[in-house]
């Protein structure tokens, strides 16, 4: 089974900036996903990047969020900038290979006003 793992997420004030990072098992080469889950909230897209490296973003995130990718290194990155308290939560990292879906155990990301 694939292993998604992401590490960056903390405490942060409001306008501050976290790094999230979300390493795979293997060699990944199909779009991956960061989405993320408020307290008693749905899972909501924040950004997704292909395989050539085009992204697309929530309109909540845009001008503020950059995902990239690795894949050299297996990975993904969210570089997250002028954050805001409605930031908050679990941010999980997202790959579908072959219709199965693959998601990380998250982390937690909270701003602080």
């Amino acid at each position: 089974q694939v292993q998604l793992v992401e590490s960056g997420g903390g405490l942060v004030q409001v306008g501050g900036s976290l790094r999230l990072s979300c390493v795979a098992s293997g060699s990944i080469f199909n779009a991956m996903g960061w989405y993320r889950q408020a307290p008693g909230k749905q899972r909501e897209l924040v950004a997704i990047i292909g395989n050539s490296g085009m992204t697309n973003y929530a309109a909540s995130v845009k001008g503020r969020f950059t995902m990239s990718r690795d894949n050299a290194k297996n990975s993904v990155y969210l570089q997250m900038n002028s954050l805001k308290p409605e930031d908050t939560g679990v941010y999980y990292c997202y790959l579908r290979i072959r219709a199965i879906d693959y998601w990380g155990q998250g982390t937690q990301v909270t701003v602080s006003s």
